[in-house]
């Protein structure tokens, strides 16, 4: 069972909320009080330690705020200009910030975009406090700014937001999700699942190398090791080639086609231990699923094959929408209901060329 470990700090005490995820979604499991003070220190004693997970979340009296007009509603776009929005507001500049946008609303001439900016201190101490329990979150968020929803002012921002317990578990969930605002960017980026995937990845080309220098050497010892004569050499290469190779049924030069093949594992080497699986793998997680999931991920030569199982086709619909904002030529190839209800696809789409 995945556990979800979400700690809401809030103004006057820290909850921990943990979630089990159960058929696509979180539901709770146990919520904690955890002792912490002003300066949102606090303790995770006595929590469990199985935890998959985590996230944190900061009160709004903990951010600032700024609302802003731009032409454009690509968030990646927006937050490549609030450093110079934030540059005269911000005491020191925007070095001193981590920053995120929540995107409000919008004209056909331009977007209204609400600037949320923390203290670096602040989420440095806060995960130093995290990591000194051996948790590391995956996001830093604020469940408080998803409650204000389409009720949301500029002047609710300065007010006390009360919500009660079980619409903070209720939007805790959500958060789980899809956080609205993550301030693990930059230098507080989460690197941990990238670097996990990227060890990987280098084992396992290395572990095929291996495999392939174990076969060939065999095939080089029994060849070797077999009695002169040219004849009976030929017919042994022939018969461990064949065994290396048994899908092989034209075969003109072994040794030419060993080569071949050799050539083939080191290209898809590269294809491993490159930097461009990791770049698919980051923006595949910066989509909204919307509560669909991804069984299976190949990726072949610039060519992305995901497949996996939503809720209904609309969902299909939605993820390749999503996905057409990293990626070219998106197509559902196959979508069909499976016996649990739910609906099974595949989709493919090409690398985007920078």
């Amino acid at each position: 069972m995945n556990k979800f470990l979400f700690i809401d700090i809030k103004d006057s005490e820290t909850a921990a909320y943990i979630f089990h995820r159960q058929k696509g979604s979180y539901k709770i499991s146990e919520v904690k009080k955890i002792p912490g003070d002003e300066k949102r220190r606090f303790s995770l004693d006595g929590l469990p330690r199985d935890i998959d997970t985590a996230c944190v979340s900061l009160p709004l009296s903990s951010l600032n705020f700024r609302v802003i007009d731009v032409p454009f509603s690509d968030k990646d776009k927006i937050r490549d200009v609030l450093p110079f929005e934030l540059d005269g507001i911000v005491l020191g500049g925007s070095d001193r910030v981590v920053f995120d946008n929540v995107i409000l609303d919008s004209s056909a001439h331009a977007r209204q975009v609400l600037a949320v900016y923390v203290d670096k201190t602040l989420i440095r101490d806060l995960l130093d406090t995290c990591r000194s329990y051996h948790v590391d979150p995956v996001c830093i968020t604020s469940l408080e700014l998803r409650g204000l929803g389409k009720d949301f002012s500029p002047e609710r921002l300065l007010s006390r937001v009360t919500v009660s317990e079980e619409e903070r578990i209720s939007l805790a969930a959500e958060e789980i999700k899809a956080p609205t605002v993550n301030f693990r960017r930059n230098e507080f980026a989460y690197t941990r699942a990238i670097e996990e995937t990227k060890r990987s990845l280098r084992i396992t080309a290395v572990l095929a190398l291996l495999i392939m220098a174990v076969l060939s050497a065999g095939l080089i010892f029994n060849i070797v090791s077999t009695r002169a004569g040219t004849g009976y050499l030929k017919k042994e290469i022939r018969r461990e080639y064949q065994a290396l190779f048994p899908e092989e049924k034209t075969i003109v030069n072994e040794l030419h086609q060993l080569k071949s093949h050799m050539k083939e594992l080191k290209e898809r080497e590269q294809l491993l231990v490159g930097v461009s699986p990791l770049n698919i793998l980051l923006d595949l997680s910066r989509i909204n699923r919307h509560n669909g999931l991804f069984n299976e991920i190949t990726i072949q030569n610039g060519t992305v094959t995901l497949r996996g199982e939503a809720p209904s086709l609309s969902t299909i619909q939605d993820i390749k929408v999503e996905l057409e904002q990293f990626f070219d030529d998106v197509t559902i190839s196959d979508s069909k209901t499976s016996a649990a209800g739910t609906m099974i696809f595949s989709i493919t789409a090409q690398e985007r060329k920078s």
